[in-house]
This record gives C-alpha cells, sequence and structure tokens, in this order.
C-alpha cells in the first residue's frame, strides 16, 4: 500500500519558485521518525542498513535520505507491523481529523506560506518530532 508519494504534491497548485523535492519534506519528516524510532520495515533494517546509519548520524537530511532511499514513496514496505498500525491511524488520516499528522504538521509550522515552504534538516525535523512522539505514546496507550 502506498501511503504517499512526493510526485503527487509537484502537480496542480505546487509553488513555481520551490523544486519538486519539496513536495517530499513532509513525508520524509514522518518516515525518517518511523525510521529511527524502531518502526522501519525490513527494507531498511536489512537491505538498506548503511543508509539507515547515515539517517542516524545525521549526515544526511530527512529529505535527502528519503529521497536516495525510498525514491520518494512512502510504503507499507517502509515500515514494520507496528509502524504500518500507527501510520494507518495518524499519517493516513484525514486531513480534517484534529487527531492527523498533516493537522500536527500544519500546527507546527504555522508560519509557513505552504505546505511545501517547510525547509528540509534536522531543524525542521527537531520541531515536528515531539508532536509525532506524543500521538505514537497517546495511540500506544490505546491498544
Amino acid at each position: 500500500m502506498k501511503y504517499d508519494d512526493a510526485s503527487w504534491h509537484s502537480g496542480g497548485n505546487f509553488p513555481k519558485d520551490l523544486p519538486d523535492e519539496a513536495g517530499a519534506t513532509h513525508i520524509a519528516m514522518f518516515v525518517a521518525w518511523a525510521v529511527l524510532n524502531d518502526l522501519a520495515g525490513e527494507m531498511h533494517t536489512e537491505e538498506f542498513p548503511d543508509e539507515r546509519e547515515r539517517l542516524k548520524a545525521r549526515s544526511l537530511t530527512p529529505r535527502e535520505w528519503f529521497l536516495e532511499v525510498c525514491d520518494g514513496k512512502f510504503t507499507d514496505d517502509d515500515l514494520n507491523d507496528a509502524g504500518n498500525l500507527f501510520a494507518a491511524r495518524y499519517y493516513d488520516a484525514a486531513d480534517t481529523d484534529p487527531v492527523s499528522y498533516m493537522a500536527d504538521y500544519s500546527e507546527a509550522f504555522p508560519d509557513g506560506e505552504t505546505l511545501y515552504s517547510v525547509p528540509d534538516g534536522w531543524d525542521t525535523y527537531s520541531t515536528i518530532q515531539p508532536m509525532i512522539d506524543r500521538r505514537y505514546q497517546a495511540w500506544l496507550s490505546t491498544r
């Protein structure tokens, strides 16, 4: 199953002044969080362990890592079983659901002109990471 794809974001109303890669930033932040929090699927743990270590070492930004390893696509292969259950509830929630990744992302970066204007980097990750952590802990408490 495909949760998201950077190519889905680069058409239509995508800002003309941004590179297409900007459509991957919000996806990359979530997938990087999952991989860094032991929710990675076998693809990352067995096929790309060196790239996973580069992410942990922060030698790549989340978006650079995501585009290199995942080719801009976020699928159920990126996550283990627990990760997929969480992503189905949180990442894949309707945009109007107040407990959704997109709602939290918008709240975390209210000054961004658009979803795509948020810069790639570890500062961005550090801003959204505590919100995802809280949502994950709340989700775990309901299981």
